[in-house]
């Protein structure tokens, strides 16, 4: 579209130059690189914050050891092995204490009041998700691999068994994964630190269950056969809540 701007001089007339208007457009890449790029972003946008303020890794991981010693000096005298009670006191720790941290992954966004920039990035609502999702496993897996020596020095059980570390790879990932989506969709929730926990419990009872029977059947020694359909049901757990939790992370944020 053109518009001509008479200018007028008198009793004359001057042919302004043309005005040339045209949309504005915002240069957005639709590729697998662009979009993995800004996903990348996202997470190391928490990283470096977490490496600044130390605000989750350390609550988490303080709460994880002080749990594991108070459930050590409570069951130490009450059963007959340690090794009877390790895998409940492990995925129950876990549990736990990944909820502290999952709190934290949408409503420091609300603290610091960044969530809605965050939300106005030019980016699918899908790459926030996965950015997030990559924080919060980096954080859990940290968190394992504190707590697998502190089960050793504490209940004398040595749970670096590579059916162990699978089971509880395969569980932090689908725990992560139903937890990101959770905690976004209670984020603008007043009582948010409650409501998380509630929801997500119930969700997670069968990948706790396939974990707790996998890590208790290995430190038993039993076979792989007792072990293989529960492993099954946790890569089928991570497939399916993490494919889902794609598709509706979008639908979360539709109003803002």
């Amino acid at each position: 579209m053109s518009v001509s701007l008479p200018v007028e001089q008198g009793a004359d007339y001057i042919q302004a130059e043309p005005l040339v208007v045209q949309p504005v457009t915002m240069r957005t890449d639709s590729n697998l690189r662009s979009y993995w790029r800004k996903v990348w972003y996202v997470a190391i946008k928490d990283l470096r914050i977490e490496a600044r303020a130390k605000e989750i890794l350390g609550v988490m991981g303080a709460f994880s050891v002080l749990s594991v010693i108070i459930f050590g000096m409570a069951f130490d005298l009450r059963v007959p092995r340690s090794a009877m009670i390790a895998p409940g006191v492990l995925w129950g720790v876990l549990l736990f204490t990944g909820v502290l941290g999952l709190n934290r992954s949408f409503s420091a966004e609300l603290d610091r009041g960044t969530l809605l920039a965050l939300l106005l990035v030019p980016v699918d609502r899908s790459a926030i998700y996965l950015g997030k999702l990559i924080a919060n496993l980096l954080f859990m897996t940290v968190i394992m691999g504190l707590l697998l020596p502190v089960m050793l020095f504490i209940f004398d059980v040595n749970l670096f068994h590579p059916w162990v570390v699978l089971a509880l790879l395969l569980g932090i990932f689908g725990y992560v994964s139903v937890g990101t989506l959770f905690a976004a969709l209670t984020a603008s929730i007043r009582a948010r630190e409650s409501m998380l926990p509630i929801l997500l419990l119930p969700v997670l009872a069968p990948l706790f269950m396939a974990g707790l029977t996998i890590t208790g059947a290995t430190i038993d020694g039993r076979t792989f056969s007792s072990i293989q359909n529960w492993l099954g049901m946790l890569v089928a757990f991570d497939l399916i809540f993490f494919t889902a939790a794609i598709m509706v992370f979008d639908l979360i944020w539709e109003d803002v």
